[in-house]
């Protein structure tokens, strides 16, 4: 066993979009595992959306990336020491070892992976990704058959737990995304009703004339996870008591954690408030952290869904931890064709 690691650390706070002086890679020594603990190889990690908050030095759900730690993540891995029971060298786990070769966890921070299915299922249709998918439209989305669905980014982890649940739920189910390669594979792999290019369009107003076309009974819930023109767009054709999960809203991402959102500014509150107000809608904001305890209700559905292949799902796969800052901001524009994942070993 190699008594050397890699990790990338936070060199520096981003402004703006994160760029390759933001980040440093580091060989340290390989972590001992204390009693309780594992030492865990770390096989694929995961990127995700929600990273580029903890590079900003602001009040959040949860603390920033100190300068000089190691940049936040999940990862899957081998067991390679362990000094707790219930778990031994080669068993595949998952937990958040950062954006590094190597991690140590409390064995109460981590879980056993189904072997039965490929491990980076974790990191993405099993995983944080696919949870807040579920979760959002299960709990707060409220499906109904016969209604209409949109979400964007639909060909993401996220985005397409949501549209096929909807799916397998009875409902009508329309997708946003960006390019004509992603609005085919919504449609062929995912399963939606209709999809929709929002590069294609200049404006809201534009878009929105597409999705009232796609969507001709009006949206019932709208998925939000994009903000900026996609919303605009969205929130005039919400029905009456329609309902809006919010779990991000990556176009904002970049202008920092107190920056505005594209078409969201403070002259459009009021149009805003007043359509929540007269459609007496249900807006919902949930950080799926705080609802693991529906995780297991989740496998339960969703877990037999993947094994049968009847819920399709589609990871990109990068190789190379030094390679991660890279894919981590081509991720940021829309960059990646499904779950995005790292792979180390």
């Amino acid at each position: 066993m190699t008594d050397q690691m890699k990790a990338i650390t936070l060199a520096s706070r981003p402004e703006g979009e994160p760029k390759d002086e933001n980040f440093k890679l580091e060989t340290r020594d390989v972590p001992k595992p204390s009693e309780g603990e594992v030492l865990v190889r770390v096989h694929y990690m995961s990127l995700d959306p929600y990273m580029r908050g903890r590079m900003d030095d602001a009040k959040s759900y949860a603390a920033p990336v100190p300068i000089g730690g190691v940049m936040e993540g999940g990862g899957v891995g081998e067991v390679l020491a362990s000094e707790a029971e219930g778990f031994e060298p080669g068993d595949m786990v998952f937990g958040m070892f950062g954006w590094a070769t190597h991690g140590v966890a409390r064995a109460k921070d981590i879980r056993k992976l189904d072997p039965r299915l490929p491990a980076t299922t974790a990191l993405g249709v099993l995983g944080m990704p696919g949870f807040t998918g579920w979760y959002g439209l299960t709990e707060l989305g409220r499906p109904k058959a016969g209604e209409t669905l949109v979400v964007a980014a639909a060909t993401g982890p996220v985005g397409s737990m949501v549209g096929q649940i909807a799916k397998a739920r009875g409902l009508r189910t329309v997708a946003i995304a960006g390019g004509a390669e992603k609005c085919a594979l919504a449609q062929d792999k995912f399963g939606f009703d209709a999809a929709i290019d929002h590069r294609a369009f200049e404006d809201a107003r534009s878009l929105r004339k597409a999705l009232a076309e796609a969507a001709p009974d009006g949206i019932d819930i709208y998925f939000e996870n994009v903000g900026g023109k996609v919303f605009e767009a969205v929130l005039p054709l919400m029905n009456t008591f329609g309902r809006i999960p919010v779990c991000g809203m990556i176009s904002g991402y970049n202008a920092g954690a107190l920056g505005g959102v594209e078409g969201q500014g403070p002259d459009r509150l009021p149009m805003l408030w007043r359509s929540i107000l007269v459609k007496q809608m249900s807006i919902n904001g949930f950080i799926i952290s705080n609802h693991f305890d529906h995780y297991p209700a989740f496998l339960k559905e969703v877990g037999p869904m993947v094994a049968s292949g009847e819920l399709a799902y589609l990871e990109d796969i990068g190789e190379g931890l030094e390679n991660a800052p890279d894919a981590f901001v081509s991720m940021l524009k829309g960059g990646n064709t499904g779950k995005q994942i790292v792979k180390l070993v």
